[in-house]
């Protein structure tokens, strides 16, 4: 956690946990803290990154790196990832989120705790999982969600993750909450999907925070407007 009786040498390099407020990209995060820094300091750029893309209508932990610590950020991203996601049982949407509207609707009347339970089981370990269209997944060197957006089919290939663990948090269909802990490259949203295919009545995320990136985890994580509030008192000038 950023501490206030520390000044932080962002141009030698410093590791810094946020918490990414819903409807943010992860390159806005990312500008935001380097334009500030920027202006603090009295530069005109600083290299800037992050360890790991959180999508819009995802919250939590982000890390970002300054400086010469850009270095970590592909051992950072390897680290396996921990989320709460909330799954709405009985429904469908194109990008498997809440970007889309729903666009089919299924009975959900069979599904139980031990039936959501069950189903689970499956997706333990190593398996292949086929990323969702609506994603940032590179076709022909254009991103996968572009030919989404322009109602053009494409078919993307399966890829190896591994999950973990995979739990139930809470069940209040139609939706139950999921703590999942997997490797990097795991789409939760098109985990939704295959979740919701095995109990064969559709299912699509409704709702995703990242808790936990290798040893970094949320608790420790600031949110951006209390860093840039702040930023007078992080800064070794």
């Amino acid at each position: 956690m950023i501490n206030l009786k520390k000044n932080y040498n962002f141009l030698e390099g410093e590791i810094l946990l946020f918490d990414k407020e819903l409807n943010w990209t992860s390159f806005d995060l990312v500008q935001k803290v380097r334009n500030a820094l920027c202006r603090e300091i009295g530069i005109k750029k600083m290299k800037v990154g992050h360890a790991g893309t959180l999508d819009p209508l995802a919250t939590g932990l982000m890390i970002l790196c300054t400086g010469k610590a850009t270095k970590k950020i592909e051992e950072l991203q390897n680290g396996k990832k921990e989320y709460l996601a909330t799954i709405k049982i009985g429904a469908t949407t194109p990008s498997f989120d809440m970007e889309t509207e729903e666009d089919k609707t299924f009975d959900y009347s069979q599904i139980t705790k031990e039936t959501i339970t069950e189903a689970l089981k499956k997706f333990e370990g190593e398996t292949m999982q086929i990323p969702p269209v609506f994603s940032a997944v590179k076709v022909k060197g254009k991103r996968a969600f572009e030919y989404a957006r322009n109602g053009e089919e494409l078919k993307l290939q399966p890829k190896k993750i591994v999950i973990e663990m995979i739990e139930i948090e809470s069940v209040e269909l139609p939706f139950v909450k999921i703590r999942v802990v997997c490797s990097k490259g795991t789409y939760i949203r098109a985990l939704a999907r295959d979740i919701g295919e095995a109990l064969n009545c559709g299912a699509y995320l409704t709702g995703l925070q990242r808790t936990k990136i290798g040893n970094y985890t949320i608790k420790d994580a600031v949110k951006v407007d209390f860093f840039l509030e702040n930023l007078h008192a992080f800064v070794t000038k």
